[in-house]
């Protein structure tokens, strides 16, 4: 493995014994990529040491997950777990596809924004910086001379010139205008809580759209790894989880406007009417309001001043490899910034976590905590803060605070921020109820601000017929399962209340 690593080469995947678990350990280092399988027999998980090392090695990162030792020939179940892994490894780095291919300027934030987008939405690409020998070609190719901004390359040949959000998501295919301009159920926010309200109300016959700002998956996109979601052992990626369901729901019928910001609502007749930030709008008989969250900036002037220059906020799947033997810094305390910083030192010689409280125990799950622990690249600093950023034109150095006021300077090409959180709720009525930091109040915690004399229903606003699941409404469980749930369950209430309103139409009428 070693002298395959020291030509160049590259390893998809590797199955051990038990007596080789520190081998698998020591090939993270080598090939971060690579899949690695614990191989036990059949009915060993039965056995009490087979069953601790299969845990201790999922839970210190050296294994991906065990695999069952072929029992015949051919065993179709070994087959299976061998192509899934195989599959997970392919998938982990984009650039295996040429059906998009970017050539820009790694250094400039709209190369990372290009990336990001179409990483966060599912979608292969090749990238070459303008500098590359590869890069030069493509662009001669092209006829481009002087890019001004990444060239986007399509793998008809049509060539994008530093390409709007929405330019991207035409050149893959993804619907960007309104088919027609009213629905039953329109969803703001293709998050995990978005995209199940949408699934089970275009299952359950009702005429659905999703309109989403920028790529599906919301938050929950740029996770590299989740092991604690149902039915997913060896755990998947956020944009992963995001693209099934986006085919899951388009499958049974929904619509979807991608890249398009809802700037307005309000209320006319029996309707909401929603305002597309393109000038269009959109009526539904209900809404459901599944925006999400951002994370909260530090609000520091020399961090601001590199931003997208070595100062980030959140992460992707396609920002590890450019940082390969180089120190960063994750800042965050819970399950996002837990797996950012592990998939970061998978490439980088180190990652320093900046925590501002005392553990991790209260804010992340102890799978994470663990394997952070184990992790000999991975450095917690508890009870700190960044204070300062020092850099040029790129940051060099972060400026650290701990609990006795003491300073210091670590050395950091770059500075993931996933701190706190912001709600997308500035562009909602007055008329919808919220609380201090923004979020929105629903059902029973309304109190004085629900308007009519019937009870409102679970996840109902203060507007009736605007309902609001996942993170951006108060009181919420901030996790992915979690968003999952209300998504499912609110579909139940839209029904409800379109129920409610046949009713009203018939009473109508019959006076």
């Amino acid at each position: 493995l070693e002298s395959v690593h020291a030509a160049g080469g590259d390893v998809a995947l590797v199955l051990a014994d038990l007596a080789c678990t520190e081998l698998l350990g020591r090939l993270a280092q080598l090939y971060p990529r690579a899949r690695r399988g614990l191989l036990i027999p059949w009915g060993g998980w039965g056995d009490d040491a087979t069953a601790a090392a299969i845990r201790e090695a999922m839970a210190y990162g050296l294994i991906d997950y065990y695999v069952l030792h072929p029992g015949s020939a051919p065993d179709e179940y070994f087959h299976r777990t061998i192509s899934e892994l195989l599959t997970e490894w392919q998938r982990s780095d984009p650039e295996v596809s040429r059906e998009v291919t970017i050539v820009a300027d790694p250094r400039l934030a709209r190369s990372r924004e290009v990336r990001n987008l179409l990483s966060r939405s599912g979608v292969p690409h090749a990238f070459h910086s303008t500098a590359s020998e590869e890069g030069g070609r493509l662009l001669e190719r092209a006829g481009v001379d002087e890019p001004n901004g990444p060239v986007v390359i399509l793998a008809d040949g049509t060539v994008l010139h530093d390409p709007s959000a929405t330019d991207l998501a035409r050149g893959y295919r993804v619907p960007t205008e309104l088919e027609k301009d009213e629905y039953e159920v329109v969803v703001v926010g293709a998050g995990p809580a978005g995209l199940a309200a949408a699934v089970y109300a275009s299952s359950e016959g009702l005429d659905a759209l999703v309109v989403e700002r920028a790529s599906i998956g919301g938050q929950a996109g740029s996770s590299s790894r989740i092991r604690n979601y149902l039915g997913f052992p060896r755990g998947l990626s956020g944009a992963e989880l995001a693209q099934r369901a986006y085919q899951q729901a388009w499958v049974f019928g929904t619509r979807f406007l991608l890249t398009k910001e809802v700037r307005a609502l309000r209320p006319e007749d029996d309707r909401q009417v929603l305002e597309i930030a393109d000038g269009t709008e959109v009526r539904a008989r209900s809404v459901v309001l599944a925006m999400g969250i951002s994370y909260r900036r530090l609000e520091l002037l020399d961090v601001e001043h590199l931003t997208e220059r070595g100062v980030y906020y959140g992460t992707s799947p396609t920002d590890a490899p450019q940082f390969t033997d180089k120190r960063v810094a994750v800042v965050g305390g819970g399950n996002s910034a837990g797996q950012a910083a592990l998939h970061l030192r998978r490439y980088a010689a180190h990652v320093t976590l900046v925590v501002r409280g005392g553990s991790l125990a209260a804010s992340m799950s102890k799978y994470l905590e663990n394997e952070i622990e184990a992790c000999e690249n991975i450095d917690v600093r508890y009870s700190t803060e960044v204070v300062g950023a020092v850099g040029g034109e790129r940051l060099e150095e972060i400026l650290l605070r701990d609990e006795e006021g003491s300073t210091e300077a670590t050395p950091a090409e770059a500075l993931f921020v996933l701190i706190g959180a912001r709600p997308h709720t500035e562009w909602l009525p007055a008329e919808i109820a919220r609380d201090e930091a923004g979020y929105v109040i629903t059902d029973e915690n309304l109190g004085d601000a629900w308007p009519l004399e019937r009870s409102p229903h679970m996840f109902e606003t203060s507007a009736p017929g605007v309902f609001a699941v996942g993170d951006v409404r108060s009181r919420s469980v901030k996790r992915v399962a979690a968003a999952v749930g209300e998504g499912s369950v609110v579909v139940q209430q839209c029904h409800l209340y379109l129920e409610s309103l046949e009713t009203r139409a018939t009473l109508a009428d019959a006076q």
